[in-house]
């Protein structure tokens, strides 16, 4: 992997950085010139951010309370200020969007020190992207031997009017991250709201923000609530565990750096689904020698149809499942190393009616390779992990899903780091489910390929919340943090009346949708949640045969939260089309300008006229074209269209 570099520093150079006439004043702009943020500490420590001269989030305040100090932010000099420039391009181990990243921005770090008191100090660090700012602080160690303690960030966004907004509530800090992206006007928040990140709002004039984190270590995710004041969102951390909303948040007892705090901009909402700034805020690559980790698709033995039963022979089927389509994994589930959850619990040793070894080898043979599924209390249990995982690499199972953290609080952001780097020295993926929004981990630690925290295809089989609305809205939500394990591939498709809770589980959305999906989200390991007979020899079983699971490139083609999403994602010479539909019929226009000169073959699975009342039926086509063609798209009530381009 080459990184080509370069970092200036750029002190007064006033088309980057503009020092105001006092030393706590300055603006620092993006290298297209168009975002600027200001930071302030004549006052209270502040900034603001603005748009080609619009002003988008207004002055908001910056710094901490933590117990038994005064609250920091207040009266604090500049003693120094660095400017950089970074200009970077990077290639990922695993490409969710684009084959190489360019990481462009300039970076502000101000060296701040109370001017009387406790003298404590604080670095602020800023950096303008031409698609968003982020910033985030550094903590020092006090005066006193031991532990500080953080019991509230006073980072707020002080927001411009009252934009449309979609806003997802979990009811707590104990959440597994799956509900509903709602679109609400943003002063519908009020002091006691938790609304989740990403955070995305919608403004007059063509503009999009979004407010999330990135390079969360040591430190709690965090909520947005309001102050009382409308549109001035506040920073909720999650408490530490038996710490009420007012008490602990973070421990620290020497240095530390926050998570950076996202603002992403854009006069489109693809401006935000194809950028990398999340993960252009994380680390390099920290495993040595990352050639192990492959991405790709995956068989599952789940619930999905019936209740896990830990038998060979089924095992089997889902091996010969993958092996049939050419996919690289087999996620074997719960219960393969019997009842889980119990103080017997031993995820060193496999359940009696199975045979672990065999099934390994069985799989190798047929070139799958297997992941097994644990549960976070025995995972964590007398540090079994720290045993268990060089025994998995032993075996030759080549990854773990681990299911039901639903927490963010610092103990359990430094467990995950803990978990994803031993599973690394193992040389095993990870795939955690129950779990926490991406932060762009994955630039650092690749092995972290994907996770779940959305409400995907399971929520069909037990509850009544899923709906094409959702399933178009996460994409502009949720998928903006990063990967999620939605879990595609359920072909039991049927229309909304027909649609019940049952095993197997139906979904109400067309088969050329169930398809889009696997090219309009994100996940470089794609895990398929159906039955080998109901995908084997079925209409679309040839798309997922060829529809990779990692992209060179991405265009957004069109679209709107809850209405529709269409993407072309590149891989190889190739490239690949998913349009997502609600539950209104509609046609849509698709302007092929992301192509090359010359003449292509475009392959297509779409919506039939009959797909309105026979959901599973496709129609399958093969046409010539060519660079800047419009594509008519005829969409079902609860349709899609897949295509792949050559």
């Amino acid at each position: 992997m080459k990184n080509f570099a370069l970092a200036t520093i750029l002190l007064g150079l006033s088309v980057l950085f503009t020092p105001c006439s006092a030393q706590n004043v300055a603006s620092l702009k993006s290298p297209d010139g168009n975002i600027v943020i200001i930071l302030d500490s004549s006052g209270k420590l502040s900034y603001s951010a603005h748009y080609k001269e619009r002003t988008i989030i207004f002055p908001s305040t910056l710094g901490f309370e933590l117990k038994g100090e005064p609250a920091l932010g207040d009266s604090m000099d500049v003693l120094d200020q660095t400017l950089v420039t970074i200009h970077e391009e990077w290639e990922p181990v695993v490409k969710s969007k684009h084959a190489r990243v360019l990481d462009h921005c300039n970076e502000l770090t101000w060296s701040l020190q109370e001017r009387s008191g406790l003298m404590r100090k604080m670095d602020l660090q800023v950096r303008a992207y031409d698609d968003g700012v982020a910033f985030r602080y550094k903590l020092y160690r006090s005066e006193q031997v031991g532990d500080r303690e953080i019991t509230r960030e006073l980072t707020r966004f002080l927001i411009q009017g009252d934009p449309n907004a979609w806003i997802v509530e979990y009811g707590g800090y104990a959440t597994s991250n799956e509900k509903e992206f709602m679109p609400k006007k943003l002063s519908s928040l009020n002091e006691n709201s938790l609304a989740a990140l990403p955070l995305l709002m919608e403004f007059e004039d063509n503009f999009w923000l979004a407010i999330t984190e990135a390079n969360i270590e040591n430190y709690p995710a965090f909520y947005v609530g309001t102050n009382g004041k409308t549109n001035s969102l506040t920073t909720k951390l999650a408490p530490l565990p038996n710490e009420e909303e007012d008490g602990v948040k973070a421990r620290f007892d020497g240095e530390i750096y926050t998570p950076w705090r996202v603002i992403m901009m854009g006069e489109s909402p693809g401006t935000l689904i194809e950028s990398e700034i999340v993960q252009n805020l994380n680390e390099p690559c920290a495993i040595e020698d990352p050639s192990w980790i492959k991405p790709g698709m995956s068989a599952w033995d789940h619930w999905w149809h019936g209740e896990v039963k830990m038998e060979m022979p089924v095992i089997k089927q889902y091996i010969d499942l993958a092996a049939e389509m050419g996919w690289e994994y087999m996620l074997v589930d719960w219960q393969w190393y019997g009842q889980f959850n119990t103080p017997e619990a031993d995820i060193s040793t496999w359940a009696p009616q199975i045979d672990m070894p065999e099934i390994i080898q069985y799989a190798a043979a047929r070139k799958v390779n297997i992941i097994v599924w644990l549960y976070s209390k025995d995972v964590n249990r007398n540090s079994a992990y720290k045993t268990a995982f060089p025994l998995y690499r032993k075996w030759g199972v080549s990854g773990v899903k681990i299911d039901f953290m639903d927490r963010e609080d610092q103990q359990m952001v430094n467990w995950y780091h803990d978990i994803i780097k031993c599973a690394a020295d193992n040389q095993l993926l990870v795939d955690f489910h129950g779990a926490y929004k991406p932060d762009g981990i994955i630039r650092t630690y690749p092995n972290m390929i994907t996770r779940e925290g959305v409400m995907g295809n399971e929520y069909y089989k037990f509850s009544d919340s899923m709906n094409p609305e959702h399933n178009v809205t996460i994409t502009f939500t949720r998928m903006l943090a990063g990967q999620m394990d939605y879990t595609p591939g359920a072909f039991l498709n049927v229309t909304r009346e027909e649609f019940k809770q049952q095993t197997p589980a139906l979904v109400w959305n067309t088969r050329a949708c169930e398809l889009a999906k696997f090219v309009v989200y994100e996940s470089p390991l794609t895990v398929v949640c159906d039955h080998p007979d109901n995908i084997l020899g079925q209409a679309g079983a040839d798309f997922l045969k060829i529809v990779p699971t990692v992209w060179d490139d991405i265009h957004f083609l069109g679209g709107y939260p809850g209405d529709y999403v269409a993407l072309a994602r590149k891989s190889g010479e190739g490239w690949f089309i998913g349009v997502l539909n609600n539950s209104q019929k509609k046609e849509i226009e698709l302007k092929l300008d992301f192509l090359p000169e010359g003449e292509f073959e475009m392959e297509t699975w779409a919506d039939s006229k009959k797909s309105d009342k026979e959901p599973k039926i496709l129609e399958k086509n093969t046409k010539k074209v060519s660079q800047g063609d419009r594509l008519k798209v005829k969409l079902a009530v609860n349709g899609g269209f897949a295509a792949v381009i050559r």
